[in-house]
C-alpha cells in the first residue's frame, strides 16, 4: 500500500499535470500473451479455473498508465493541500462517526490497538467515509499497470491476489470496482493488502471492504498494525521551532529524544515546554522552517508506509489529531514556495549536478528534499530540506522560471493595468515594474510573494 491514489475523481481532475514523457514503452498488441502467462501463474499459485476466468475479456488500458504518470496532486504544499482535504464536512462527519460507532471503534481498539481518530482519517482521505470508492474495474486496472513497464514487479501480485480474493468468495469479479491504481474498497486496499489484513469483523464469513462498515474499520486496524502501529502512543503534534536551531536535524529520517528536541528549543505549540521523555521523534517541516512545524513519533512511520508522500501522510496524520481535538494548524509563513514548473526547473539542476531526485515530475519528495539540504548546506543557508524561490534563483543565477507565454505575459499585463498598477508597456516582457505588481498582488492573495509570475496567478487575476 505504498504509492495509492486517490479515488476521489474531483481531487484527481483539479491537480493532475500533464503526463510525464515516457521512460519506457509498452506494446499493447502484447497484452494478450503476457497474460496468458498471468493465468499460467495463477493456475501454478493454485487459483481455482473458475477464478483465473475473470481475466477473460480484460484489455489493456493506456488511460490508466496516462493517469500513472501525471499524479500531480502530491505537488501542493502541505498547507494548500490540508487546507483542502482537512474541511469541515471531514470533520464534523468524521466526529460523527466515531460517536455512532464508540463502541465498534472500542472494539477494535482492544484488540487491534488503534484508536478510532487515525481510522476514521483514512477512511475520510481515501473515500469520504465510502461514498465515493472509485468506479474503475480493478482487474482490468490492476493488469494494466500490471503489464506496463514502469512498476510491473509491485502490481503482478496484486493481480494474482485479486484472483485469490474471488476464488475466496470474498468479491465478485463485477463487485470489484474501485479507484484507478486497483485500491478495492471504503480505505482503499490493495488485493494483497486485502488478502493478508481483511477482518471479517460482521460475522457473515466474508471479508467485505466495499459495504462492511464493521469489516472496513476493523481490517484498516488490522493493517495499520501489521504496520507497525505502537498502540497507546503518539503519532504527530504540532510544535513551534525557534528562529535558529541545526535545521540539517528536521527530518523525517533523523529521531532524536524528545528531550533532546527541547533543548534545541522546540516547544508545544502553545509555548510550554515539552516532556523530558526519551520517547525518539522526527522534528517534520513539510514546508521549511517557515511553515507549519511538528514532531512526527514511532507511529507516523506507519503513514509513510500507507502512502510514500510526506504531503499525504502528514496531512492524514494531522486530520487524525485533529479528530481528536488538537486546533487547526498555524499555517506560520509566508512561505515562498515553488510551483510545479519551477520545482521542475530545480529537479533538472539537480539532477545535472549529479543528485538522485528520482523522476523530474515537480513533485518535493524525500529525493528532492535530500538534495536540497545538501545545496543549501553549500550555500550556508539552514538546512531545512525545503526549496524555495530563493534557493532556486541562487541555483540559476536569478533565472527563476515563469511559466507564461509571451501572450500570457501580455494579458496578465493588461489585468494589473486593470487593477490600478503603472506596469509601462504591455509588451509581454516581466520587467520590474510588473514583477513589483505581481508581488502586491500576491500579497493581496495571501500568497507567497516572490514577485514570480506563473499561469495559477494568472487564473487567479482572470478570476477578479
Amino acid at each position: 500500500m505504498n504509492v495509492r491514489s486517490f479515488a476521489l475523481a474531483t481531487l484527481l481532475t483539479a491537480a493532475t499535470l500533464p503526463a510525464f514523457g515516457q521512460t519506457c514503452q509498452n506494446d499493447p498488441s502484447q497484452f494478450p500473451a503476457w497474460l496468458d502467462g498471468v493465468r499460467a501463474e495463477a493456475r501454478a499459485a493454485g487459483v481455482s479455473a473458475g477464478a483465473v476466468a475473470a481475466l477473460d475479456g480484460i484489455r489493456f488500458d493506456q488511460s490508466i498508465v496516462n493517469r500513472d504518470r501525471a499524479q500531480g496532486v502530491f505537488a501542493q504544499t502541505f498547507v494548500e493541500f490540508s487546507d483542502r482535504m482537512v474541511n469541515s464536512y471531514r470533520l464534523e462527519n468524521g466526529a460523527r462517526l466515531i460517536r455512532d460507532n464508540a463502541a465498534l471503534f472500542a472494539q477494535i481498539e482492544r484488540q487491534f490497538g488503534v484508536p478510532a481518530p487515525v481510522i476514521v482519517a483514512f477512511w475520510a482521505l481515501e473515500t469520504d467515509f465510502g461514498t465515493n470508492n472509485g468506479d474503475f474495474p480493478v482487474l482490468s486496472s490492476i493488469a494494466t499497470l500490471a503489464f506496463d513497464c514502469r512498476r510491473p514487479t509491485e502490481f503482478r501480485p496484486h493481480l494474482i491476489d485479486a484472483l485469490r480474493l474471488v476464488d475466496r468468495g470474498d468479491l465478485t469479479p463485477a463487485e470489484m470496482v474501485g479507484a484507478w491504481a486497483g485500491e478495492i474498497g471504503q480505505t482503499q486496499f490493495q488485493p494483497s493488502d486485502y488478502l493478508a489484513a481483511g477482518v471479517d469483523y460482521d460475522g457473515d464469513g466474508k471479508v467485505n471492504l466495499i459495504r462492511s462498515v464493521p469489516d472496513v474499520l476493523a481490517s484498516t486496524a488490522n493493517l495499520l498494525r501489521q504496520h507497525g502501529w505502537r498502540a497507546g502512543e503518539p503519532w504527530l503534534e504540532e510544535v513551534r521551532v525557534p528562529a535558529a536551531m541545526p535545521w540539517d536535524r528536521a527530518d523525517v529520517s533523523i529521531q532524536h529524544p524528545v528531550s533532546d528536541w527541547a533543548g534545541f528549543g522546540v516547544t508545544r505549540r502553545d509555548g510550554s515546554a515539552l516532556p523530558r521523555s526519551n520517547a525518539p521523534a522526527s522534528l517534520v517541516l513539510p514546508m521549511g522552517r517557515n511553515g507549519p512545524a511538528f514532531l512526527a513519533y514511532a507511529n507516523f512511520q506507519v503513514y509513510l508506509d500507507w502512502n510514500r508522500s510526506l504531503v499525504y501522510s502528514t496531512t492524514a496524520a494531522y486530520l487524525a489529531t485533529r479528530l481528536a481535538g488538537a486546533p487547526r494548524v498555524d499555517p506560520r509563513g509566508p512561505v515562498a514556495s515553488l510551483t510545479i514548473d519551477q520545482a521542475r526547473q530545480l529537479q533538472t539542476i539537480l539532477a545535472a549536478q549529479g543528485f538522485d531526485v528520482g523522476r523530474i515530475d515537480g513533485i518535493i519528495g524525500l529525493q528532492t528534499r535530500d538534495a536540497v539540504r545538501t545545496v543549501q548546506i553549500q550555500y550556508g543557508l539552514p538546512a531545512d530540506g525545503y526549496p524555495t524561490t530563493e534557493l532556486l534563483a541562487r541555483l540559476t543565477g536569478g533565472a527563476v522560471a515563469t511559466t507564461l507565454t509571451t501572450e500570457e505575459a501580455r494579458e496578465l499585463q493588461t489585468l494589473l493595468i486593470r487593477q490600478g498598477f503603472d506596469i509601462g508597456a504591455v509588451d509581454g516582457v516581466i520587467g520590474a515594474r510588473t514583477r513589483a505588481a505581481v508581488t502586491e498582488m500576491q500579497r493581496r492573495f495571501g500568497l507567497p510573494a516572490d514577485g514570480v509570475a506563473t499561469a495559477e496567478f494568472l487564473a487567479r487575476l482572470r478570476a477578479l
